[in-house]
């Protein structure tokens, strides 16, 4: 049976209608009156018609065809805005376009009065939203399960060069494309106690009383499938009280009774990773990941049961993928909606547990494996902590039996793989243990999990693990992100690239095409014109797009080493200083990221990149040779533009930190070339357009390892030994960058040197690759200057990123992991 091929012909007559109709009943306005909120809103509204009939469609498919589905448990979906890429995979785009400019609408404008979804912060939860977009162009049943976070990570705001955090009231004008649904509201309980009684069988039942509880109301937003039919879903819960106030506490006086209920409901959703610094964040913490889970659990078998009769078998039709640590309470709330509500017996809940539940570990560094102190867990989730204490006391024994106390090692592998151990829940072992499959999301990445960090568990059930390379949505990041490139790919090899990015590497004919060399480059200058224009309305700072476009853009971490980049850029502000007769090719570093609220490295890091900037930028001595921009609230539609006009891609992580990354794949998709360290998925990039069209520095992860382990590395020695770097890191504490406080950088300069203890100095190896990365650099510039090879170079990269594509990821989940059935729409 063949699928759909398309989604039935856009009606451009009917949609002005809609919108103009949208408008008069939405606002009471003509739409002439109407704000461009309201004419953003009017469009959606439109297109949300026209996706229904296909979301009805597809849900009536999977009524009748009852294929597998998996259960994408993610706490963070980092959507972007829905508009423009709803109308890309409805391949109705242009016509829309046509359509608006025909009632005098400019398509751009209106999708810039969307706010970005603030459902995720950095590349977790960009991941999760590119492999909804491929499990639905796909044509495979998921639902996405989530949080629908009233105020997300937060909006970032550069004050006086720090960031601030401010609400991202991103909900303020609704969301048109999502639907309430208050049919499937769920109960989740928290705290109380668990009381133990004998029904007639003599089995034991626990009921859990005295506890807070909240209602899960699911809001469902369609992730349309390119060009198929295809509308999945992404479910994301919102905490509504049980009782909105209650009017007899009120009566009596005792106001905060009244409405804790309220409150508790607030709080849940109210941001995504509450500062986790002290306890009360730990513990919100804990109830946001346990209320979306145990909500999603609890629909997911209740679904499977409206159609099947026979809970054990629900492995056959049901996955639950987890999204890093962040969603395994899901093994235990199964085994307890198992047990405690079909009356499975523990051997047959942990059977059907064992073969539902897979997880993908996202982190190599130890402290990024979540912990709960035993406390918290037990007094927050009593039933479920009752529920891991067993898994855990029966996994301790499968490893004395396969470790004996005779071995002398049974103790230390007790230590090391334990669930329950030293006062804390490991939420990861509990993963592994319950889990069928364990992934991790780059070649090298996995290959580290099961050598080092993961080793104890590989070699005890070593069938278990399995890599997926991650990737990205090429209709986002490239059709939709930079339509100049798009248009001119699709002009030269056709349009199969869109669903199947293979195809791109069929451009590879052109990188010797000067004639094509010259248009690639010319669409990279006016990405950059586009992104310049957004720098000076948002800056005030005026850039040059013919300079090299250097970026960084990600999350704000230490191993990510934002600090390495701003200290070159300190250094060679100083070559052009002291040597201003210096050839030197003009540079832009563009740096965007957010820091999490509670992480003052971080933070500070941000404030040394915009003090540079401030120095740099406003020194006419140097003739703009030298401009720092940090873009404020990075984020999915600012970072379109960002990465259509890159030249350069900083993917700078300490070799063996970065468990994969996924702005390398979007930089190269573009056309960028990367700067880099072999690690994460850079080493399979380099793999795909050879090491001649990237520049690679630094340590190896395995010279990385090995000074951790020895720990032989003394920062102070390269300090005393190399006048420029010392010079550089004096000037973090004698006022050169912050004249008001000399001492404002001390901490960065003690992480870097730390002359009491020096098994934490510098830890993440800036300075041991300080002269690596300098000599790199040197080779962007001098590969930048000639222009054929820069061009063929840039070309070669689009071309070999095929293997990037999250549509290729996902097939390999399907194939391995979920063995899902294509779903099949009928005409």
């Amino acid at each position: 049976m063949k699928k759909k091929a398309a989604i039935a012909r856009f009606d451009k007559e009917l949609f002005k209608r809609s919108v103009l109709y949208n408008v008069k009943t939405l606002y009471r306005k003509t739409l002439e009156e109407a704000t461009e909120q309201q004419i953003f809103q009017a469009v959606s509204y439109a297109i949300k018609d026209v996706i229904v009939d296909s979301w009805m469609d597809t849900q009536k498919a999977f009524e009748e065809e009852d294929p597998k589905m998996v259960y994408y448990m993610s706490m963070e979906f980092l959507m972007g805005r829905a508009l423009g890429n709803n109308l890309i995979n409805l391949k109705a785009y242009k016509d829309v376009e046509e359509a608006l400019d025909e009632l005098g609408v400019d398509l751009n404008v209106v999708e810039d009065q969307e706010p970005d979804a603030a459902l995720g912060n950095g590349g977790l939860g960009r991941l999760a939203a590119c492999f909804l977009d491929s499990l639905a162009t796909l044509g495979y049943a998921a639902y996405g399960c989530g949080i629908r976070y009233r105020y997300g990570m937060f909006k970032q705001q550069i004050r006086d060069g720090y960031q601030i955090e401010v609400p991202d009231h991103w909900l303020e004008n609704g969301n048109p494309f999502e639907l309430r649904r208050p049919e499937y509201t769920k109960e989740v309980k928290f705290g109380g106690y668990i009381r133990v009684s004998m029904d007639e069988n003599g089995r034991s039942v626990f009921t859990q009383e005295n506890y807070q509880s909240v209602k899960a109301v699911p809001y469902d937003i369609p992730i349309v499938g390119y060009g198929n039919g295809i509308v999945n879903t992404l479910r994301i819960w919102d905490a509504e009280p049980i009782e909105c106030f209650q009017l007899d506490s009120f009566d009596k006086g005792d106001y905060q009774k009244a409405v804790e209920q309220e409150n508790l409901a607030r709080n849940i959703v109210e941001v995504l990773y509450p500062n986790d610094n002290h306890y009360a964040g730990k513990e919100l913490r804990l109830k946001q990941q346990y209320f979306f889970i145990s909500a999603s659990v609890q629909e997911a078998v209740a679904k499977y049961m409206r159609k099947h009769d026979d809970v054990r078998k629900l492995y056959e039709k049901v996955t639950f993928q987890l999204n890093d640590t962040h969603p395994t309470v899901a093994v235990a709330e199964l085994m307890r909606i198992l047990m405690d509500e079909y009356g499975l017996t523990w051997d047959e809940a942990w059977e059907v547990t064992t073969k539902t539940c897979a997880y993908t570990n996202h982190t190599i560094m130890a402290e990024a494996l979540e912990k709960w102190p035993i406390e918290l867990f037990s007094r927050l989730l009593p039933r479920v902590y009752q529920i891991v204490e067993e898994i855990n006391r029966r996994f301790i024994i499968e490893i004395e039996s396969r470790y004996p106390y005779s071995t002398g090692i049974t103790q230390e592998k007790i230590k090391k793989m334990a669930i329950i151990y030293d006062g804390q829940v490991k939420m990861a072992h509990l993963a592994i243990v319950a889990g069928f499959s364990v992934n991790g999301v780059a070649r090298l990445h996995t290959e580290i999990l099961k050598n080092q960090e993961l080793k104890d568990f590989y070699e005890m059930m070593p069938e278990k693990f399995n890599n997926k390379t991650n990737g990205i949505t090429q209709r986002r990041f490239l059709l939709h992100g930079n339509p100049l490139l798009a248009d001119w790919v699709t002009a030269h090899i056709g349009d199969d690239w869109i669903t199947d990015l293979s195809h791109i590497n069929r451009l590879k004919v052109y990188a010797d095409d000067e004639k094509c060399r010259q248009e690639f480059m010319n669409i990279k200058y006016q990405n950059k014109v586009r992104l310049a224009k957004y720098i000076l309305e948002h800056n005030g700072v005026t850039v040059d797009p013919r300079s090299i476009f250097d970026v960084q853009v990600k999350r704000l971490h230490e191993y990510k080493r934002q600090l390495l980049n701003i200290l070159h850029v300190m250094y060679l502000y100083n070559q052009i200083k002291e040597h201003p007769e210096m050839e030197f090719y003009p540079r832009t570093f563009i740096f965007g990221a957010k820091a999490a609220a509670g992480y003052r490295n971080a933070k500070l890091t941000i404030k040394l990149i915009n003090a540079v900037a401030d120095v740099v930028n406003n020194d006419a001595s140097i003739n703009g040779k030298l401009k720092v921009v940090f873009i404020e609230n990075y984020r999915v539609s600012n970072a379109e533009w960002i990465f259509a006009a890159a030249d350069v891609s900083e993917q700078i992580s300490t070799a063996s930190k970065e468990a994969s990354g996924t702005g390398n794949m979007k930089f190269m998709l573009n056309g960028a070339l990367t700067l880099g360290t072999m690690d994460g998925a850079n080493v399979e990039i380099v793999e795909e357009v050879g090491e001649e069209n990237a520049i690679i520095f630094g340590l190896s992860s395995d010279e990385v390892i090995a000074y951790e382990k020895n720990k032989n590395y003394n920062p102070m020695d390269i300090f005393n030994n190399d006048p420029e770097i010392r010079q550089v890191l004096m000037q973090l504490v004698n006022g050169t960058y912050a004249p008001q406080d000399a001492e404002l950088f001390r901490p960065l300069y003690n992480s870097l040197l730390n002359t009491k203890d020096t098994s934490v100095a510098d830890r993440y190896f800036i300075l041991k690759d300080f002269r690596s990365y300098a000599d790199a650099q040197k080779r962007v510039e001098a590969f930048y200057k000639d222009e054929t090879a820069w061009a063929r170079s840039a070309i070669l990269n689009v071309a070999c990123s095929g293997k990037f594509t999250s549509d290729r990821t996902i097939q390999e989940y399907v194939d391995d992991i979920w063995h899902l059935d294509k779903v099949v729409l009928k005409k």
